[in-house]
């Protein structure tokens, strides 16, 4: 059977019971799949920093890693690693990156948060084939029929760069297939810096940590254990180990000195409530300098991060806080370990501080010449819809003008994150209320909870054309919670 009619099937036999959707979908998303290897002991793994990307290519192909203690995983990668390697550019500055396909099925290459043209956005039906031929295309899904800008064995990604210093990320953004391929290890890091951001005195160096949170469940072999098709688990895909930057909860050890922290949740489902154990004295262990779209104005200490799926926090800890040889865990307070760091030595070489100014560059939007609502929600058939419509390419939500600011009220009777293309955004409200501790700065994701209404503030800026709105739960992004909105000549 087809995926999606695979999973309307389960949803046909949910509503003949009679229980209805509101049991079958619990406040807090996914579903936990348990591991069939066995799980390694936390904190014997090394953290390891993703390699920087050395030229403009990334080969996207199949290799064999060293995950779990006496077992190989066999993962899709970019360029051979887990997460894929670290692509570094500068704000003003165009850069290119080709994609070679060398998987058994056609990929799509999506730079979260980027700032965008349309034919380098990573639309959904835009397929890099096989470099080999066309293998298994569309296994998983009903949309096979649907064309896009597709390519055979490679394409060239062009990025004008015109933004801010930010942590972004790229990942595949295939139509109907992105939960199992980001499963497999098609995620990484793409950091863009600018003058802004060099001249302020932050952690730098072996002191500044990209941290890329994912979870993953492993069959016997060692290999990812994901369920395609499975109707029991189209609310998120949750593992049992939690893996940062591919190691599972690994240990780091630090000087008593300022670290810069860019945490990225690239788990497919799983909603992390961080926090450090033990806290330091006088709380705040977290200052936080950035979110997804670059840095605050000003920052903000936090006893705790939520980090929902494809959400960035930069933060700054300072590791002198805490007594030399002190184990300082990093936990997720709804799920258990993370990693952890060893805080060692005497090494106090820090000249690092926290401006009480981080940047000039956050000042509100104007008013805005429109508001649109967009409810997300579920189908009878299991399907998750927005406006009750489940996604169909090429068939434009809203229609926005370029130069235009609008505001977007998202509402849920469910828990989604809530990702926007092309632009960063700004928070207004929730639940027409003041904005939460999470939601300051520029946004690309939102963290909207059950029974939620969020609206944000955002500019439609520079390039005419297809662009999409939707969940960053992958399995419900999977299940046609998607939508195109089109950016219109003024």
């Amino acid at each position: 059977m087809k995926r999606r009619a695979l999973l309307g099937a389960g949803a046909a036999a949910v509503a003949a019971t009679g229980l209805g959707w509101s049991l079958l979908t619990p406040k807090r998303p996914g579903k936990l799949l348990r591991s069939r290897a066995p799980l390694p002991k936390p904190f014997e793994a090394r953290l390891a920093v993703p390699p920087v990307l050395n030229g403009d290519e990334i080969v996207q192909r199949e290799a064999d890693l060293r995950i779990l203690p006496g077992l190989t995983t066999r993962a899709w990668t970019y360029n051979g690693s887990f997460p894929g390697p670290t692509v570094v550019t500068r704000s003003g500055r165009a850069a290119t990156v080709t994609h070679r396909n060398q998987l058994p099925e056609p990929v799509v290459v999506h730079l979260h948060g980027g700032h965008t043209p349309p034919g380098s956005d990573g639309y959904p039906i835009d397929e890099i084939l096989p470099e080999h031929g066309p293998g298994g295309a569309h296994p998983h899904h009903d949309m096979a029929a649907m064309s896009g800008d597709t390519s055979m064995g490679s394409r060239v990604y062009r990025y004008p760069m015109t933004q801010r210093a930010a942590t972004l990320w790229y990942h595949d953004h295939r139509m109907g297939f992105t939960g199992p391929a980001v499963y497999r290890g098609l995620a990484g890091f793409h950091l863009v810096r600018d003058d802004e951001e060099d001249a302020l005195p932050l952690p730098r160096g072996e002191r500044e940590l990209p941290l890329m949170l994912t979870d993953r469940a492993f069959e016997a072999d060692g290999s990812f254990r994901y369920p395609v098709g499975d109707a029991a688990y189209m609310n998120g895909v949750l593992g049992d180990v939690v893996l940062v930057n591919g190691r599972p909860w690994p240990v780091h050890d630090v000087d008593p000195a300022r670290y810069r922290l860019r945490f990225l949740n690239a788990s497919n489902a799983r909603r992390y409530r961080l926090e450090l154990d033990p806290q330091p004295p006088g709380g705040d262990a977290f200052v936080q300098i950035g979110s997804d779209g670059g840095l605050l104005r000003r920052p903000i200490g936090h006893d705790a991060l939520v980090i929902a799926p494809a959400e960035r926090f930069d933060v700054v800890v300072d590791f002198s806080r805490w007594r030399p040889g002190t184990e300082v865990r990093l936990v997720d307070r709804d799920g258990g370990d993370v990693m952890r760091f060893d805080v060692k030595g005497s090494r106090r070489d820090d000249d690092s501080t926290v401006p009480a100014q981080l940047s000039r560059t956050a000042e509100p939007l104007p008013p805005p010449v429109r508001t649109r609502t967009f409810r997300f929600n579920q189908g009878s058939d299991g399907t998750w819809r927005i406006n009750d419509l489940e996604y169909r390419p090429g068939r434009a939500l809203a229609r926005p003008r370029l130069g235009d600011v609008e505001h977007w009220r998202f509402v849920t009777d469910f828990h989604h994150p809530i990702h926007l293309h092309l632009n960063h955004f700004q928070v207004v409200s929730r639940n027409a209320q003041a904005i939460g501790a999470y939601d300051h700065g520029w946004k690309d994701t939102v963290d909207l909870r059950a029974s939620e209404a969020v609206e944000v503030a955002v500019r439609f800026t520079d390039y005419p054309g297809t662009f999409m709105l939707h969940c960053h739960n992958l399995e419900h992004e999977d299940m046609a919670m998607m939508a195109d909105f089109v950016v219109e000549p003024p």
